[in-house]
């Protein structure tokens, strides 16, 4: 996984919960207090993010330091599918800053981007195109992104999730070529809020094979499922379901809802 194959899955859990942190910086384009941490594991460095709960920004549109608890939701939601679409996830009362989630840092390759701008009329054989749109300089340009099966995964995952924060920043490819969605505090709200770069396949039907993990995950929430459940509200809980039976029953991608912005901005 990235920078850290040497560690088995447990062992990299037991880290993130339990490991020494020194801050090496403050990320500064972020919205919300994010940290990025170094641990030493058998001499070896690895790195985080720490997002601590005291950082958060207040929001109009959600209820105030719930927004890190929100990142280990869509965390075991993601587990939960069987997907491994973000990455490891913990909680740590300890950490930097206080409370907060922790989080493994992927190292991104830059040049494997799944998500882009291009001049209009320059879309990557197998690129799916989201928008028409001009520059800084009024040149047109499209927003386009890759046309793969994880990619297609995460924008399951956003609706489920109803993530309203989707930018083509949040979607990183690592040096192994694997896809990792990273940034999910606006999320699980009880009205619909999806707002992605990921529209590319509007209208398609969701791979069989997909239906079918969201079916296991419907099993999963016909009861209190405690690894999501401990991190939000009952009504969060309750619209989590509801979504999840509206994929079961109309298995498309959907297009915008038409009364909220479909994409976010800044695009990245």
């Amino acid at each position: 996984m990235t920078s850290t194959a040497w560690l088995h899955a447990p062992d990299l859990m037991a880290v993130l919960a339990q490991a020494d942190l020194e801050v090496e910086g403050r990320l500064s384009g972020a919205s919300n207090a994010t940290l990025r941490c170094r641990a030493d594991v058998d001499g070896r460095p690895l790195h985080v993010v720490v997002k601590p709960v005291a950082g958060e920004r207040p929001l109009w549109d959600f209820p105030q330091w719930t927004l890190t608890r929100r990142e280990l939701a869509a965390y075991e939601l993601s587990e939960a599918l069987g997907w491994h679409l973000i990455p490891p996830t913990v909680w740590r009362d300890d950490g930097p800053g206080g409370a907060g989630m922790c989080q493994l840092w992927i190292d991104e390759d830059l040049d494997a981007s799944m998500v882009g701008v291009v001049p209009h009329g320059a879309t990557p054989e197998g690129w799916r195109t989201v928008l028409e749109a001009e520059d800084g300089d009024g040149r047109p340009v499209l927003l386009v992104h890759a046309d793969t099966d994880s990619l297609r995964r995460l924008a399951v995952l956003d609706i489920l999730a109803n993530n309203a924060d989707r930018k083509g920043g949040h979607v990183l490819t690592d040096g192994e070529g694997r896809v990792w969605g990273i940034d999910h505090g606006v999320t699980f709200a009880v009205e619909d809020k999806l707002r992605t770069v990921l529209w590319g396949w509007i209208g398609e039907e969701i791979p069989a094979d997909v239906i079918g993990d969201v079916d296991r995950l419907h099993d999963l929430l016909t009861s209190t499922y405690d690894p999501v459940d401990r991190w939000l509200a009952e009504d969060e809980r309750e619209a989590l379901r509801d979504r999840v039976r509206h994929v079961l029953d109309r298995p498309v991608l959907p297009e915008p809802a038409g009364h909220w912005p479909a994409i976010p901005w800044p695009v990245f």
